[in-house]
């Protein structure tokens, strides 16, 4: 993949390395999907709601409920 991020333009190359690292926090292949098909769907009419990022956020890990402990890293 590292060859092929040297032909894109610097502002692509980031937005493909910060997808990458997104969706490498997410432990199986069933997740990955769930998570990149709900983010299709989501920016499929190019308006996003609040509450359509917040599932989202929560699909890939990023945000928890008020009651959910930190995980220590």
């Amino acid at each position: 993949m590292n060859w092929v991020l040297r032909f894109l333009p610097a502002d692509k190359r980031q937005m493909v390395l910060l997808a990458q690292s997104i969706v490498s926090c997410l432990d199986t292949a069933a997740e990955r999907k769930a998570a990149i098909n709900y983010g299709v769907a989501m920016l499929r009419d190019g308006k996003v709601t609040v509450s359509e990022w917040s599932r989202f956020g929560s699909k890939l890990g990023l945000l928890r409920g008020r009651n959910e402990q930190i995980r220590s890293r």
